[in-house]
């Protein structure tokens, strides 16, 4: 039985679909692939399992969608595994319909969906195409691994027993659920990714986080240990309550793996929130014990207020490199609102701690907010500009609040009317969906301004200064290409 792990591809003059683990969808015209980890834990786990298992982003690949179908249409997998997000959504099922109505003699393909929009709205694909199985929550690696087992053993759609919790089918023409995913799978029973198996060269340059290449990257936990931020896709997928962590030995002993074997130079943990206490403490003390930390770099994402000068100064001697920070807003009572449990304060010391200590703090910010005046945006802008002329931030991250289903921020707009759309096709951070008192034109403007804001004499002349080597220049003008991409990708339309 052949399983294929499939990202087709998807033709816009937007550019090219960030869509593999990524929280917030974006279409780059400078592209960025991120190493997918769930569904890489689920093609391993298959393999392991004795399934045949195809590989196939033809996103990172740069395939086009002919030569994509093509190879599908060679390899004829009994299986097909799609993540999808909500702005892609709506292409998706017309791929299905697309697969579904290719009559080849002898084969036709069980489709399969997961990610975070098919969990916040599984009944909607159900209805509107005919995919045939709907996996919801974040451990879809698992689940794909048990799905295919109960396939296998059945030989027929028609004899299916023991779906997993977490699940919907077809049974009768009608979309039924075997119940909610309980996300209580032991991480630690996950195998070590078969980097071979699902092609994490394809993932290992084109990524503006990675100063020291080959990178790759890692998930610690899932997801996040806050678990609450009202905006955040992947609280659907992952619940704060559900959080779990791998053990710091199995992480280690992951990293010594890259390092050896793959030669990986850096490495982004995508966990949501990176362990803390205990957890932070034993993994960096194991860090250097293994001499690691002379050897590969470390990033990861971190919340504020959690961590003083003294964690940042002992991740910094672990080989930690690169912080990013969910800064979001500088006005408190946005952070309230969604959920943040963060003071403004709090940010600006916390990049500072970090800073200071020796790494290399980044910021994601948004624009558009629906309560959030002008003046409001302003002051955001304006933060970040200080913290960039203070040396405390490295680099920066600009979006357009998106509010996806499945996440209270959607909840809220719904209650008040504010949405604009439900097109999912406009969900894709090119436009506001939501109203708001700023305008479209007013949100892209000043999403570019916080590209810019960093571009003070002072934070490019201490760019320069800092560069020690190659890396450092090669980083610096990736970084300068990558920032040219973001400005286009929120231009003012013509």
């Amino acid at each position: 039985m052949k399983v294929s792990i499939s990202y087709p591809p998807l033709s816009s003059t937007k550019g090219t679909p960030l869509l593999g683990q990524n929280r917030q969808f974006q279409w780059f015209s400078d592209p960025t692939f991120i190493y997918p980890m769930v569904p890489a834990y689920a093609a391993t786990l298959l393999k392991e399992d004795g399934f045949a298992v195809l590989w196939d982003d033809g996103i990172a690949e740069s395939l086009s969608y002919e030569k994509w179908l093509e190879r599908i249409k060679v390899e004829k997998p009994d299986v097909i595994a799609m993540e999808t997000k909500t702005p892609v959504v709506k292409l998706h099922w017309e791929i299905v319909k697309e697969l579904k109505g290719l009559q080849l003699e002898g084969w036709t393909p069980i489709v399969v969906f997961m990610g975070d929009h098919v969990t916040a709205r599984p009944e909607e694909s159900m209805s509107s195409c005919p995919v045939d199985f709907v996996l919801t929550g974040g451990d879809y690696d698992f689940l794909l691994r048990d799905l295919c087992r109960c396939l296998r053993s059945a030989g027929s759609l028609g004899v299916l027993s023991g779906l997993p919790l977490g699940m919907w089918y077809r049974e009768g023409g009608m979309a039924k659920s075997t119940g909610v995913c309980l996300l209580e799978h032991d991480l630690e029973a996950l195998p070590v990714i078969d980097r071979d198996l699902t092609r994490w060269r394809l993932y290992s340059e084109k990524n503006g986080n990675f100063k020291h290449l080959p990178g790759t990257y890692t998930m610690a936990a899932r997801d996040c240990w806050w678990g609450k931020c009202s905006f955040c896709s992947w609280t659907t997928l992952y619940p704060g309550s559900k959080y779990r962590a791998q053990s710091p030995r199995k992480m280690l002993d992951e990293i010594g793996r890259l390092i050896e074997q793959y030669h990986v130079r850096e490495i982004m943990d995508d966990s949501g929130s990176f362990p803390v206490g205990a957890w932070l403490k034993e993994f960096c003390a194991g860090m250097i014990e293994r001499g690691y930390h002379k050897k590969i770099k470390v990033d990861c994402n971190m919340r504020f207020g959690t961590l003083g000068e003294a964690d940042y100064r002992m991740m910094a001697q672990a080989g930690f490199r690169f912080v990013l920070f969910g800064l979001e807003s500088a006005n408190q009572a946005t952070l309230d609102r969604l959920d943040k449990n963060i003071k403004v304060e709090a940010i600006a010391q916390g990049v500072k701690s970090a800073k200071t200590a020796g790494l290399s703090p980044h910021i994601t910010v948004m624009m558009g907010y629906p309560w959030e005046s002008k003046e409001d945006a302003l002051r955001t802008v304006a933060f970040a500009k200080e913290l960039f002329r203070n040396g405390w931030v490295d680099t920066l991250q600009a979006t357009i609040v998106i509010p996806y289903p499945g996440t209270p921020l959607f909840d809220e707009c719904k209650k008040n009317g504010w949405l604009l759309t439900e097109d999912w096709d406009s969900f894709d951070m090119r436009q506001a969906v939501m109203a708001a008192p700023v305008s479209d034109a007013d949100i892209k403007e000043l999403t570019r301004m916080l590209y810019t804001s960093f571009a003070s004499p002072a934070y490019i002349i201490r760019k320069i200064l800092s560069i020690r080597g190659l890396d450092d220049l090669r980083f610096f003008t990736r970084a300068g290409k990558k920032l040219l991409g973001h400005l286009t990708d929120f231009r003012k339309p013509v």
